[in-house]
């Protein structure tokens, strides 16, 4: 249909291009490619609209280069390069309302109790009401018509013993069978998987009720092995590292050229002539795999013992009034940006905190060290959220490290540019503490 969609539109508004029968193949063997390439038409009966969209842009980006490309290949353009992009607006636009219309037409025919599946699920634990939220949407389109389990209920659901559940099942043309793998030994499940496949009816297994499992796991094949991957880094692979390498290089190298380049000799004359002292400084602070560094800023303080162990607070008479400035406009940080280029951290990224902090919160605070799977950065998903400044109560660090994890798991480009000018518009406003 989607290709049907593309050739009907290039048909109409690009007639002379589409005359062409090597641009024809182009077109449709580009399409055919890069969806396969995306393992874009991989559908899943709980897909949403939203579910994939990354993965809509993805194409729409690719296919975009490839529909440009052809004009460099054959050194012709059809038109104007300005009606060949409203050409292809007008194709991501159109492809964009199908899917819209898709999933509106595909929710309402399951609500009316199309493209539905009968199921049951056989042994009761923890997981059973998680399970039961799933089915219970209609537009999902499953029919949970309840559960087998050896210890009696009065619960509506409750379908009765174990032992009841084969008859039933054949009787009343169920189509998927979830079985509870912790209520059953290796022989018991052994005997279910084989009912269901000489029945043609489709099993799976609920792994156990550990409370264990996260959104970022992951299953991994070992041979034939299946290895259950509880902490899935999107920044792990070569592509997603070299992507964010080349942002940090380039970003920075853009801060040191056209800004740190004059500011450095301003901030030496500023900071020197209010209080003696280096017009850096600098601290160990844990990086990634907790490896340590020295993290440079404008010195905003006078020169202390306990500059190693005290944050800034509210009223801290260290700080300079040069410093309380560029402390309120981030303009202390900007030296981090050497930090980048030289690698030990990220334009983006966890905030690093000075050693002996980290040595405290990896031992109060739960999955702190999670943190530590990526570089740390200059600014964060945390500081953009509003979490910033000194940690006064138990709370403020918890929410941090809460929405670092939420970023080691769910790194993409896109949210590290949403990041960078999210944090541009904080420090035109003036949103930070000045302590």
């Amino acid at each position: 249909m989607h290709l049907c969609i593309i050739n009907g539109l290039l048909l109409f508004l690009t007639p002379e291009t589409y005359s062409n029968v090597y641009h024809i193949l182009h077109y449709n063997i580009s399409w055919i490619l890069i969806t396969y390439g995306l393992r874009y038409y991989k559908r899943s009966r709980k897909e949403r609209f939203l579910t994939n969209i990354n993965k809509v842009l993805q194409l729409y980006l690719i296919y975009g280069l490839a529909y440009f490309s052809l004009f460099g290949i054959t050194g012709r353009i059809y038109e104007s390069l300005e009606y060949q992009l409203v050409v292809y607006g007008v194709i991501c636009l159109s492809l964009t309302w199908f899917r819209v219309l898709f999933f509106w037409f595909r929710r309402k025919y399951r609500l009316w109790g199309g493209n539905s599946v009968n199921v049951v699920v056989i042994g009761r634990d923890k997981n059973l009401k998680k399970i039961r939220a799933i089915f219970d949407e209609p537009e999902l389109g499953y029919r949970y018509l309840g559960y087998f389990d050896d210890r009696e209920s009065k619960s509506k659901t409750y379908l009765g013993p174990i032992v009841d559940c084969f008859l039933y099942i054949l009787e009343n043309s169920i189509d998927e069978i979830y079985c509870a793998a912790s209520e059953f030994n290796n022989k018991e499940l052994r005997n279910l998987i084989d009912f269901a496949d000489n029945n043609l009816i489709k099993i799976k297994i609920i792994p156990d009720n550990k409370e264990i499992y996260t959104k970022g796991m992951s299953i991994q094949l070992y041979g034939t092995i299946p290895v259950l991957n509880l902490r899935k880094v999107p920044l792990d692979t070569e592509f997603a590292r070299i992507a964010k390498r080349t942002f940090d290089i380039l970003f920075s190298s853009f801060v040191i050229i056209t800004v740190l380049s004059w500011l450095v000799p301003l901030m030496y004359i500023l900071i020197k002539l209010e209080s003696p002292g280096d017009l850096y400084f600098k601290q160990k602070r844990h990086g990634l795999k907790r490896k340590a560094f020295w993290c440079y800023k404008f010195r905003s303080m006078r020169p202390s013992e306990d500059a190693n162990t005290k944050m800034a607070s509210k009223g801290d008479m260290r700080i300079t009034k040069v410093g309380k400035f560029i402390r309120k406009t981030s303009i202390d940080e900007l030296p981090q940006f050497f930090n980048v280029f030289m690698g030990n951290m990220s334009v983006v990224g966890p905030r690093p905190h000075m050693e002996l902090h980290t040595m405290d919160y990896e031992l109060s605070v739960d999955k702190y060290l999670v943190r530590h799977f990526v570089k740390p950065g200059i600014t964060g998903l945390a500081q953009v959220s509003g979490y910033r400044g000194e940690i006064e109560e138990k709370a403020d660090i918890l929410n941090r490290t809460r929405l670092d994890i939420f970023y080691v798991e769910k790194w993409s480009m896109s949210l590290d540019i949403k990041i960078v000018l999210q944090t541009i518009i904080n420090a035109v406003r003036g949103e930070r503490k000045a302590y």
